[in-house]
């Protein structure tokens, strides 16, 4: 398979949802696909019960028009790299990943063939679409937020975060953002990696990253963006296991739908007011 240039910015499209109610988000998915019969491929490896999670997923985007949409099993029975598993990947122009447990997702997909050829067709294709939404939507970028609870979140040790899948560089994703107060715990893990870029996605809210730069958010919550580019007196190096974290110059900005965000700038693009 050719290699991209590192250098070169991703040309597809990369949709995360926070979580909860996805109908927006189907509808949003169907819209940006080429065609109704373009292939959708379903990985529902971070569910509990993946054959039952895809048969809904299924229904619901062939309720949509989408006739080609189709569970893409990729289990301990089932690996990544099987041959038809690859094939299938090869032509589909949408991979979902459902919610669940994203420890699940990495641990079948990092490292294998599979998530070559997906960052591959992701580098270089501008009609191939990423998609995810609550464990989906975190396993998407470089790091992920496994642990982080409470005021325990804001304390050394009190949070872990584990690589993800890659898609995106310098990003970290964390969903149900709001609704399960996990603010801390992004913070913390921004002075432990302050050359991400955190985004916290309310549920039923996410981003469409085109290009790999600009971002919009969509849906009826709130995008909380963390920029820790101008950090300063980070303490985690120094802090004992349990001590609070500290840090200065985090910048947080609060985006709405409509309103986008560069990835490459860092700068808010979109209009400040609805």
């Amino acid at each position: 398979m050719p290699q991209s240039t590192p250098a070169a910015l991703p040309l597809g499209t990369l949709v995360a949802l926070g979580g909860g109610d996805d109908d927006a988000l189907l509808a949003l998915l169907r819209d940006l696909l080429p065609t109704l019969d373009t292939p959708v491929e379903i990985v529902a490896t971070a569910s509990s019960n993946p054959a039952r999670t895809a048969t809904a997923y299924e229904k619901a985007f062939r309720d949509l028009g989408c006739t080609a949409a189709r569970h893409l099993s990729v289990n301990d029975r089932n690996p990544a790299d099987a041959p038809a598993t690859l094939h299938r990947l090869s032509r589909a122009g949408l991979v979902f990943f459902t919610g669940g447990d994203q420890e699940l997702i990495t641990e079948f997909i990092r490292g294998t063939e599979f998530l070559a050829q997906l960052k591959h067709r992701f580098q270089t294709e501008p009609a191939f679409i990423v998609a995810g939404t609550s464990a989906g939507a975190a396993a998407l970028s470089d790091y992920m937020l496994v642990e982080g609870y409470g005021w325990r979140a804001l304390r050394k040790g009190g949070i872990q975060t584990v690589p993800g899948l890659g898609l995106l560089p310098s990003l970290l994703i964390d969903q149900h953002f709001v609704e399960r107060g996990r603010f801390g715990r992004l913070m913390h893990a921004l002075l432990a990696h302050p050359s991400c870029l955190g985004l916290g996605l309310s549920e039923e809210t996410g981003i469409i990253v085109r290009g790999s730069t600009e971002t919009e958010v969509f849906g009826d919550g709130v995008v909380i963006v963390v920029d820790g580019g101008q950090l300063q007196g980070n303490n985690i190096g120094r802090a004992s296991r349990g001590e609070p974290v500290s840090g200065q110059n985090l910048q947080v900005h609060l985006l709405v739908a409509g309103q986008q965000f560069n990835l490459r700038t860092r700068q808010v693009t979109g209009p400040e007011e609805r």
